[in-house]
């Protein structure tokens, strides 16, 4: 750690550690998903962040599934997440647990509370439970079940695990303060009852911890030193010290709870709920469709690990929540690829142009750059017709102002190639065009021609219709009308902020080459 104007807060935090000598000078993250859905980029900035700490300070990292609600979790969500962390850069190594690995030592540890008299099971419903707890501005009222008595509780809290009661019926409770300023220390529940299959350890368990409870006893339990997380948990890190108050660690180190501020992006979803949402209505095709801002949803996308990383990096570790602009993600992933991806040409809407005074059956070859950054990476051979295709929207009968692209008596240059004239356009019985004739200028051949350097303001890429590869291109916007600044509010549908053209499906025409690459692979 030299250079010392770089540290963000969570860095100074374990330096004081250190140097106090907190954890023996260990630094041991985790990163917890809950397996209820696919990872999104505010989780990438979790996971970079965990793992990034750990790394500058030669710690470790745990990846931990936080599975304690077993009727929303599958292994499809676990399966995703480890390929998502992977995909990132990442390695748990031979760290990778679950919640419910502790389930036992929960069980044992919620008992103890119990007979600490700290603990106890109520029998209100949760519609009760929250009406007992008050609000921000009036305290809390007791449960007429609070001062049962060590020996009922714990015979309650076994018939609870017995499978005795139904979903609902009663819950456990930590005994805190009901008068607490704090609404998260008001006897919060510590377990409730959930007779559901768990996808790790099946119908073994049908009392589950509460997230509060599980999330701080696996950190002690996996000797994790700093617990970094979201903003959100800020008013939950009593609950959490309280929690280990009584847990016995054999060097006496209990982990430090850590909140940073989320990941919020312009036009980006980062509610978990509200993704899930556009799964199951069917307004994309799945959680790692390329509009989505899931790690998958973007690895489709084309976005590169070592973008993500970037991003994460430029916009750094804050304490307060702040809207990061999603013209920085994108400046992120060209910045990676420009230097490394080859430039192919591809026609997404293509309108056929004729060079009427081009040979019949003439073809040539023209070269091009791979990558005009990097001239490392070569070039290629493109070959040119009479018959050629080009954007429909590069050309405008009634051209507006300012508009250098091919008009009826205007020129371009053809990128690597000729300049052309539109000397005719040719429409259907509809009134559509469906072919423009041009001629072309034989002597101002890019690099060799006499008119090689004549100048046109306009340039357009093309590809050669004789040769040209069929393929499906699909167009993607954003998925939100506005730039979402309010989409984690409750003041509006969402759903009525989705773009409707958010992906466009266009039938291209591209060059060549392109059926010489791989799926997954790059352009730019």
């Amino acid at each position: 750690m030299d250079n010392e104007t770089t540290k963000n807060f969570i860095e100074t935090i374990i330096d004081e550690d250190n140097e106090k000598n907190t954890y023996g000078k260990r630094v041991h993250t985790r990163f917890p998903p809950e397996p209820n859905g696919y990872l999104h980029i505010g989780h990438a900035k979790s996971i970079c962040l965990n793992f990034g700490i750990a790394k500058k300070y030669g710690g470790i990292t745990n990846l931990r599934f936080d599975d304690t609600n077993p009727s929303k979790e599958n292994t499809e969500y676990v399966e995703s997440i480890k390929r998502d962390v992977k995909w990132l850069g990442f390695d748990w190594d031979d760290r990778m647990f679950y919640a419910s690995d502790y389930f036992d030592r929960l069980y044992e540890y919620a008992k103890k509370l119990i007979r600490l008299g700290k603990a106890y099971v109520d029998d209100l419903s949760s519609d009760e439970i929250r009406e007992y707890r008050g609000t921000f501005n009036t305290p809390g009222k007791e449960s007429p079940y609070r001062n049962r008595s060590v020996e009922e509780n714990l015979q309650l809290f076994e018939d609870m695990k017995a499978g005795k009661f139904a979903d609902g019926e009663k819950v456990l409770r930590a005994k805190i303060d009901m008068a607490s300023p704090n609404l998260n220390m008001r006897d919060p529940v510590l377990y409730r009852i959930v007779h559901a299959s768990h996808h790790r350890i099946g119908d073994k368990w049908c009392i589950y911890p509460m997230y509060d409870f599980a999330h701080p006893v696996s950190d002690a339990i996996e000797r994790i030193t700093h617990s970094i997380c979201t903003l959100e948990f800020e008013a939950h890190r009593p609950l959490y010290n309280w929690v280990l108050e009584d847990w016995d660690d054999p060097e006496g180190q209990k982990p430090r709870q850590i909140e940073f501020a989320r990941l919020n992006v312009t036009n980006m979803i980062t509610s978990k709920r509200k993704l899930r949402l556009l799964v199951e209505k069917g307004i994309v095709s799945g959680w790692d469709d390329p509009r989505m801002p899931t790690v998958s949803g973007i690895r489709r996308r084309g976005y590169t690990p070592e973008s993500i990383r970037d991003f994460c990096e430029r916009i750094g570790v804050a304490k307060a929540d702040s809207m990061v602009d999603i013209s920085l993600l994108e400046y992120c992933i060209r910045e990676d690829l420009k230097m490394k991806a080859p430039r192919l040409m591809t026609v997404i809407d293509p309108i056929k142009v004729v060079l009427t005074n081009y040979p019949d059956g003439k073809t040539e070859t023209m070269t091009a750059d791979n990558n005009q950054e990097n001239e490392a990476m070569g070039t290629r051979e493109m070959t040119f017709s009479k018959n050629l295709y080009i954007e429909r929207n590069d050309f405008m009968e009634e051209p507006v102002k300012k508009f250098f692209r091919l008009a009826p008596g205007k020129e371009v240059r053809l990128k690597y190639a000729y300049i052309i004239k539109c000397e005719e356009v040719i429409k259907d019985e509809d009134g559509n065009i469906v072919e423009l004739h041009c001629t072309y200028d034989p002597e101002s051949k890019s690099g060799s021609g006499a008119n090689a350097n004549r100048k046109v303001k306009g340039t357009l890429h093309w590809v050669n219709a004789e040769d040209a590869v069929d393929v499906e291109t699909r167009v993607y916007d954003y998925l939100l009308k506005d730039d979402g600044s309010e989409e984690e509010g409750e003041s509006k549908d969402f759903l009525d902020q989705i773009n409707p053209h958010s992906l466009d499906v266009y039938h291209s025409k591209a060059e060549k080459a392109l059926a010489t690459y791989h799926v997954g692979d790059k352009f730019q």
